[in-house]
């Protein structure tokens, strides 16, 4: 191992990870044409047959606000179908290897998913949310932030009791749309409120893009002091400065396993807007253009941390690419994926971009192959000692 690799420079930085796709959910809780319930199920299988074990399928919560999940039951239905789990058995995956995951925010999400549990369709896991904003936090949830620590606590109760996992998901770390700069301590406060009410993990969300690199890099360095089991933590960003994949990285250079993406970076705010009709969804959009907002790019995460050498724990990148070119025609535009559109980095010579003229030059001035530099000049360059030191 060279003296520069960063896994020994840096001996937090995982080998392997863990990917979670939330494109169902939070990607397509943003679009404001209405996703068929068919297309939902699709990549949802397809996701899971391209070794995707962690998944996001819906918002339980009230369709009235969130209309793109009034099918919500019936994907999950989908998912949980014999023919659906028959699928996975014949491509070699134990359905029970697959965490889905639906998202219910408020405690009649939460007894609606305990009620599908009892139908033997209900998700594994359920997620609710905290702002450290309280202000972020009413506009989501409608409650002030002692009234919904007392109602997650109560629904951590009942999901234990019923079987379903619970993730607590904490926003506003680096910064609310709203009311403007936080503290990160706030935000590690939370993390362990929600730990010792009983949450099974924590989604450490960058809803709005506010998270400059430096800042996740000390958020998750000061969070892994705290509390070092990297099983407890997600990390969630948004890329709305465009920031995303810096974000994931200086995660990485923490100590952070568990990333979530969405294929083609889509997601963002809930629609205010579905085929071409006003809807509640959660008020006016925060920024001035709703088609920049997203999440990290699914395929690019892959892409990189595969470059990097990190495991990512069998995903099949090349179905992967399939799936985000198979999304724009889902989705009827172009999404943002700069792997999909550039491909990966070459790792074979490219015979067709090469230029025949090169060898004859090289033969009419009589350089070798593989010359590289003049007859007569050093084995190796000597940089002069004065521009060594800065001035």
């Amino acid at each position: 191992m060279s003296e520069y690799d960063i896994f020994k420079v840096n001996p937090r930085m995982p080998k392997k990870v863990r990917l979670a796709d939330i494109t169902v959910r939070d990607g397509f809780q943003h679009e404001e044409a209405w996703i068929p319930t068919e297309a939902k199920i699709y990549y949802l299988q397809e996701l899971a047959f391209a070794g995707v074990r962690r998944i996001e399928v819906a918002n339980l919560g009230n369709p009235r606000i969130m209309p793109q999940f009034k099918d919500a039951e019936e994907v999950l239905k989908g998912i949980r179908s014999d023919i659906f789990e028959k699928r996975l058995v014949k491509k070699g995956i134990d359905p029970k290897d697959i965490e889905w995951t639906a998202v219910t925010i408020r405690e009649p999400g939460v007894d609606r998913a305990i009620r599908l549990k009892e139908q033997g369709c209900g998700p594994d896991r359920v997620l609710m949310m905290v702002s450290t904003d309280e202000e972020h936090h009413f506009a989501n949830s409608g409650t002030t932030l002692p009234a919904y620590w007392a109602e997650a606590e109560r629904c951590i109760k009942k999901c234990k009791d019923a079987g379903i996992k619970m993730n607590g998901t904490v926003s506003t770390i680096w910064g609310s749309p709203i009311s403007g700069p936080t503290r990160l301590e706030d935000a590690i406060e939370f993390t362990k409120r929600f730990l010792s009410i009983g949450a099974d993990d924590i989604e450490h969300a960058d809803h709005d893009g506010s998270a400059p690199p430096d800042q996740v890099y000390r958020y998750y360095s000061m969070l892994l002091d705290e509390i070092p089991n990297p099983d407890l933590h997600v990390a969630h960003f948004h890329v709305t400065r465009g920031w995303g994949l810096a974000n994931v990285f200086a995660a990485l250079q923490a100590g952070i396993e568990i990333f979530e993406g969405t294929l083609g970076g889509m997601g963002g705010q809930p629609t205010n807007f579905l085929d071409r009709t006003p809807v509640a969804g959660t008020g006016a959009y925060y920024y001035k253009d709703p088609n920049v907002v997203g999440l990290v790019t699914f395929e690019d995460m892959c892409v990189m941390m595969d470059e990097m050498g990190i495991d990512i724990s069998g995903i099949n990148i090349e179905r992967i690419f399939e799936l985000g070119t198979l999304m724009e025609k889902t989705v009827g535009r172009r999404l943002r994926s700069e792997a999909i559109l550039n491909g990966r980095i070459p790792k074979e010579p490219r015979e067709g971009f090469k230029r025949p003229k090169l060898h004859s030059d090289k033969k009419k001035f009589g350089e070798k192959p593989g010359q590289l530099v003049p007859d007569g000049w050093p084995e190796k360059a000597e940089v002069p000692r004065e521009m060594l030191q800065r001035k």
